[in-house]
């Protein structure tokens, strides 16, 4: 992991295409700006984790009705 120090109004460049700004930094809070390609999603770690669970689930689902589609034939 990299770890950086950054001031109001600084950034940092990910592959040339992704920009971090510390954008307001209030007691122990940081709020930060996130500019990327339309196509590059980009989440909150919790937001990410619940779309990861979800898919998981899904997968899940869709192989038990291969299956029992399969155990029909």
């Amino acid at each position: 992991m990299l770890v950086l120090s950054r001031k109001k109004n600084e950034s940092i460049i990910i592959n040339n295409e992704i920009t971090i700004v510390v954008v307001e930094i209030r007691g122990d809070k940081v709020r930060l700006g996130v500019e990327a390609p339309r196509e590059v999603p980009v989440h909150r770690r919790e937001v990410f984790d619940a779309i990861q669970r979800n898919n998981s689930e899904e997968q899940v689902a869709e192989r038990n009705h291969e299956t029992e589609r399969s155990e029909e034939s």
